[in-house]
C-alpha cells in the first residue's frame, strides 16, 4: 500500500509523457489565491526526491527558486538594459564594449546557479596576463553589478562575484611630465597653431582637458581689478567641465585661478584669432560664448585636441606617440614642484579635494627631497665645525 506523503513534502509522480519522474512543492499563491507551484525532474526517483529536497530546503529558508537556465549573457545584457539609467553615454558605451568583449565570450554561456567562485577566480587571472589593473577593475565591476541585479530578482542565490577579489594586471601607460626645456619647446612650437592658447593655459595652470573645452568667456576675467585693496589679478573661473551635467570632477575642482600674464596675452590673441573665425563663418557661427572651439563655433572634442596636440609635439621636435594634452597638468605639477612649491598649495591649484590623490597621481613627478625644514635649522643652529 502506498504511503502518503507528509504535509509539506512536496509531491512525486511518474509523467508517462515524459518519460521522467516530476517533483512538486507549492512555495505560495497568488494574490488572486492561485497555488504557485516550481517543479523538478529526473530519470530516478532518487534524482527527482534530490532535487525536491533543494527546493523544500530553499522554500523553508526563505530563498526563491531560482531559474535553472539563466544564464551570464542574459544577467548581463539584462543589467546593460536595464541598469544604467541615469548614466551617461559614454559609461554605457564604455560598459557595453567590456561586456561584449571580455565577459560574454568567456563567461557568458554558463549558467548562472552553476557560476562558481574559482571560474571568476581563473577568468580574472587570465584576463590579468593582458588587461591593466584598471580594467580588470572595470570588468569585476560590470560582472558584479550584473550578479546583484540577478540576485534581487531572483534569478540567482548568491553573488559568488563578490567572494573574489581583483588580482593585479598589467601596467598601464605611465604619465610622464615635460622637463623644463620640454616645456618651453612646446610652448614655442604651439605659436603657430591654433591650440597655442590652449596649451599655455594647461601648462601654466594645470586646469584638466574637459574643463579648458567648457570654459566660456564669461567666466574669464583678462583685466582684474588693479583699483581694490587688494588688487584682484586676472583670473579665470574653473566651474564646469565636458562630463554628463557639466559638473567638474569633484567639488574641491570648482575653483577660481589667477592667469599668469603669459595667459592673458595668449587669450587676448585668441580671441581676436576666434572674431575673425565668426566673421568668415558669418551666420554659420554657433554662439555658444565658448573660448575654445571649432571654426564654426562648436565645442570641441578630445579627438580635436589630441589631433592638434600631436603636431605641435612634433613641432617640438618630441615622438608625438609619447605624449598626450593630459600631460600637460603633469607638466604643471612637476614644474611647480620643482621650483619648492607645497604639496598642499599644488593640490588646491590642481583641484584636488587633498594630498592624497596629488600624492598617488603624481608622485612620481613630486620633488623628493623636502629642503625647507633643513636649511631653517642650519640658519637657527648653525653648522658645527
Amino acid at each position: 500500500m502506498t504511503t502518503r506523503r507528509a504535509r509539506g513534502e512536496g509531491g512525486l509522480h511518474w509523467d508517462e509523457s515524459r518519460q521522467r519522474w516530476i517533483a512538486t512543492i507549492t512555495v505560495g499563491y497568488t494574490p488572486a489565491g492561485k497555488r504557485i507551484v516550481r517543479k523538478g525532474s529526473g530519470k530516478t526517483k532518487t534524482e527527482a526526491r534530490t532535487k525536491l529536497r533543494e527546493k523544500i530546503r530553499d522554500y523553508e529558508d526563505g530563498l526563491a527558486i531560482t531559474e535553472h537556465h539563466y544564464t551570464v549573457t542574459e544577467a548581463v545584457t539584462d543589467w546593460l538594459t536595464y541598469g544604467l539609467n541615469g548614466r551617461s553615454d559614454r559609461t554605457k558605451t564604455k560598459c557595453e564594449i567590456l561586456c561584449r568583449t571580455h565577459i560574454i565570450p568567456a563567461l557568458g554561456a554558463r549558467k548562472l546557479r552553476e557560476l562558481r567562485a574559482q571560474d571568476v577566480d581563473r577568468w580574472l587571472a587570465d584576463k590579468a596576463t593582458t588587461l591593466s589593473t584598471r580594467t580588470l577593475g572595470d570588468l569585476y565591476g560590470c560582472l558584479n553589478r550584473s550578479m546583484n541585479r540577478a540576485m534581487a530578482r531572483d534569478k540567482v542565490k548568491r553573488n559568488v562575484v563578490a567572494l573574489c577579489t581583483v588580482p593585479r594586471g598589467q601596467e598601464g601607460r605611465p604619465s610622464k611630465s615635460l622637463t623644463l626645456a620640454q616645456a618651453k619647446a612646446v610652448l614655442i612650437a604651439a605659436e603657430s597653431t591654433w591650440l597655442y592658447a590652449y596649451v599655455v593655459l594647461s601648462l601654466l595652470t594645470g586646469a584638466r582637458t574637459e574643463e579648458l573645452r567648457a570654459l566660456r568667456w564669461d567666466h574669464v576675467d583678462l583685466d582684474g581689478r588693479p583699483d581694490l585693496d587688494p588688487p584682484l589679478p586676472p583670473s579665470m573661473q574653473v566651474w564646469r567641465s565636458v562630463r554628463a551635467g557639466g559638473d567638474t570632477k569633484t567639488k574641491k575642482s570648482r575653483r577660481t585661478l589667477a592667469l599668469p600674464q603669459r595667459c592673458v596675452i595668449a587669450l587676448r590673441l585668441h580671441r581676436e584669432q576666434q572674431n575673425r573665425h565668426r566673421a568668415r563663418a558669418g551666420k554659420d557661427w554657433q554662439a555658444l560664448g565658448l573660448v575654445f572651439t571649432t571654426g564654426f563655433g562648436t565645442a570641441l572634442d578630445a579627438a580635436n585636441v589630441r589631433r592638434a596636440f600631436r603636431r605641435v609635439v612634433t613641432l617640438a621636435g618630441l615622438d608625438p606617440a609619447d605624449w598626450t594634452p593630459r600631460e600637460l597638468r603633469h607638466s604643471f605639477v612637476s614644474l611647480l614642484s620643482d621650483s619648492g612649491v607645497s604639496l598642499e598649495d599644488i593640490a588646491d591649484l590642481c583641484g584636488h579635494a587633498g594630498t592624497t590623490v596629488t600624492e598617488k597621481v603624481y608622485r612620481h613627478q613630486l620633488r623628493p627631497v623636502l629642503l625647507g625644514g633643513a636649511q631653517i635649522m642650519d640658519a637657527i643652529f648653525g653648522v658645527k665645525p
